[in-house]
């Protein structure tokens, strides 16, 4: 499984390195909204959309609201997104408790995969298309890249204690700790390579943590889908990894609340 995971992660990472430097504006937003809709269509399992007619549709309703979200994008889209993850984690922590709501028919699971999945697609976008916005994307995606590294190697290592095993038994507070030490190291090589002012190490060390945190309970949420449908992977597209959705799945949560938090500190406008 390992081999697996580290031979398609070294296909992966050149791939998505040279999409965000270079491709344009336009076949980027194709190729990444081509993605997404792999993603939805993987969530449409995890929403227990069993008649391929229901997968349809929920795709295709799922490309116009991209559509309609991408053309009307404005930046305080990204605080109310900030705000579905405050509950999307609430509903983690408190989980199995309030499942018997969301988790009964395919209603509130079809919509959590549009608050998950789309926001994402969204922001990376944004990102791109702001000044040094390749840059910024590119660190977004290392320092993620990096917590997962750190938490999968440290939680098979000296993982003991459980984190939330109701949710998913195999992550650790050790793999969490790996996670926030790997943000925290990134963070403070790029620092110090751009030589930026002092005054604001703070504020970056601040939101990578934030972010990184973030990273983790978006794992945590799909885990929970994942737990209630029945599911070890989201797919299997990806060997070693699952499905798309398994590979993003820290990023739904770590893009928006990493834009919010650029933007409130004035580095995206």
């Amino acid at each position: 499984m390992l081999k697996y995971r580290i031979i398609t992660a070294g296909i992966l990472i050149p791939l998505v390195i040279g999409l965000i430097f270079f491709t344009s504006p336009l076949i980027f937003c194709v190729i990444t909204g081509l993605v997404t809709l792999w993603a939805m269509w993987e969530w449409s399992t995890l929403a227990q959309l069993n008649k391929k007619v229901q997968r349809f549709y929920y795709l295709i309703f799922s490309y116009l609201l991209m559509t309609v979200i991408f053309v009307t994008f404005v930046p305080t889209f990204l605080m109310v997104i900030f705000l579905w993850w405050v509950i999307a984690i609430g509903l983690v922590v408190a989980y199995p408790r309030f499942s018997h709501w969301w988790g009964r028919g395919l209603f509130w699971r079809a919509i959590m995969g549009w608050l998950v999945v789309i926001p994402c697609w969204v922001t990376i976008n944004f990102i791109r298309h702001v000044p040094h916005g390749p840059w910024m994307l590119c660190y977004l995606f290392v320092l993620i890249w990096g917590a997962d590294m750190g938490a999968y190697f440290v939680g098979k290592w000296i993982g003991k204690h459980k984190l939330m095993p109701q949710v998913s038994p195999g992550k650790t507070w050790e793999g969490v700790a790996g996670a926030l030490i790997c943000g925290v190291i990134i963070t403070l090589i790029t620092l110090l390579w751009l030589d930026l002012p002092y005054a604001i190490w703070p504020w970056a060390m601040g939101l990578t943590l934030i972010t990184v945190i973030f990273a983790v309970f978006g794992d945590l949420f799909e885990s929970m889908l994942k737990r209630r449908a029945n599911l070890k992977d989201s797919g299997t597209l990806l060997p070693g990894h699952g499905g798309i959705l398994d590979r993003i799945d820290s990023l739904t949560a770590a893009a928006p609340v990493f834009a919010l938090g650029t933007m409130l500190l004035g580095y995206i406008i």
